[in-house]
């Protein structure tokens, strides 16, 4: 039995693509996923699963979305060592005196390389910073993450990767999850 995360992109944002998570709960227990828990009503679901592939994971979540409550919700599916890396390999956990409340993570589809850097052109959100880290982008925010442009739209047109993004307190509670 694998434990995969998914990461649900856009759930219960503004309004827009409301699932409650009761109802994704059941409806995930409901195609055979088993030991089913969420955090926050954000889109954060742990399932476990005899499928081993992430992306076939998150393209059974996917499509089961669609049908039962209509909405096209994208998924990236992460395992508890992507979450490990974040904390080992955050560039800007190092930092002295730095502020986790403006750290972030975008989770990516695909594996990224270091040159990669270069197509998202995080110079022109000076003094946002980001770094690439396999499928994880770090992000430091100069002001907040409400107040930039260098967000999950932007990143997923200048790379045609799927993303989503989570505060560094998310990134900390599911690492601890996954213990439970």
């Amino acid at each position: 039995m694998t434990t995969h995360l998914a990461l649900l992109r856009g759930i219960n944002v503004s309004g827009h693509n409301m699932i409650k998570m009761d109802a994704l709960k059941n409806m995930l227990e409901n195609i055979g996923f088993q030991n089913v828990r969420t955090y926050i009503q954000s889109g954060n679901v742990f399932v476990d699963t005899e499928e081993e592939s992430a992306s076939k994971v998150g393209f059974m979540i996917k499509q089961e979305i669609f049908k039962v409550f209509g909405h096209d919700v994208p998924a990236v599916v992460i395992s508890k060592e992507d979450l490990e890396l974040c904390f080992k390999n955050s560039p800007f956990l190092k930092e002295k005196d730095v502020d986790a409340k403006r750290l972030y993570v975008a989770f990516v589809s695909i594996s990224l390389k270091k040159e990669n850097i270069n197509d998202l052109k995080v110079s022109q959100f000076k003094p946002d910073e980001a770094s690439i880290d396999g499928n994880r982008i770090f992000i430091k925010y100069a002001v907040g993450a409400g107040k930039t442009r260098f967000d999950q739209k932007y990143i997923e047109k200048k790379l045609n990767v799927t993303a989503t993004i989570r505060n560094w307190n998310t990134v900390t509670n599911l690492l601890n999850m996954y213990a439970e």
